[in-house]
């Protein structure tokens, strides 16, 4: 199934995504890579406020490429997700609605997403220059001394992305080759 989904991403708009879905997203959404999630626990272990608001928001794991002359943003694809495992069910229990990276979750993040009504979505690995068309506005937000790992605000129009972990645990890494295998 297609959605096209305007951000915020709330709990009832993640409910109605399937794993396997294409989703369409339009709106802000906020980079932000290992350093930066790194970052965002001291700020919340010292009782800092937060950057940028969590609640029904979406964390892309990209590091942008400077931008190229005339462009807003440079290649801009996902990072493995694997690496902010450690973060997410924190920011999950705080509000995150979605992330969008690429690979496989751990069993805690999935059962923290679960809890939250959250979505996972995988962006397309090598396609960073083509999602980088959808940015329509860049703002860096936040550890600008990150570089490229700085929170930024990117604000997308139909942003492509596939429901790889729906909020009730179904796992597209999961049932995708199970399908194949019975389809033999």
């Amino acid at each position: 199934m297609e959605h096209y989904l305007t951000l915020p991403l709330t709990r009832e708009k993640a409910a109605a995504i399937a794993a396997g879905d294409l989703v369409y997203l339009s709106g802000d959404i906020y980079t932000a890579r290992d350093a930066a999630h790194k970052r965002l626990m001291e700020l919340l272990d010292s009782g800092s406020p937060l950057p940028f608001p969590l609640e029904d928001s979406v964390i892309y794991y990209a590091g942008p490429a400077p931008a190229p002359p005339g462009r807003i943003i440079g290649s801009v694809g996902p990072t493995t997700s694997y690496r902010m495992d450690a973060y997410a069910p924190r920011l999950l229990a705080l509000g995150l609605r979605g992330m969008i990276g690429k690979g496989k979750r751990s069993a805690e993040v999935i059962a923290a997403m679960e809890r939250a009504g959250a979505v996972y979505f995988a962006a397309i690995g090598g396609a960073g220059a083509m999602i980088a068309d959808c940015v329509k506005a860049a703002e860096l937000i936040s550890f600008e001394d990150l570089g490229p790992e700085a929170i930024r605000r990117l604000s997308v129009v139909d942003f492509p992305v596939v429901a790889v972990i729906d909020s009730r645990g179904n796992n597209l890494y999961i049932s995708g080759p199970e399908a194949y295998l019975r389809s033999l």
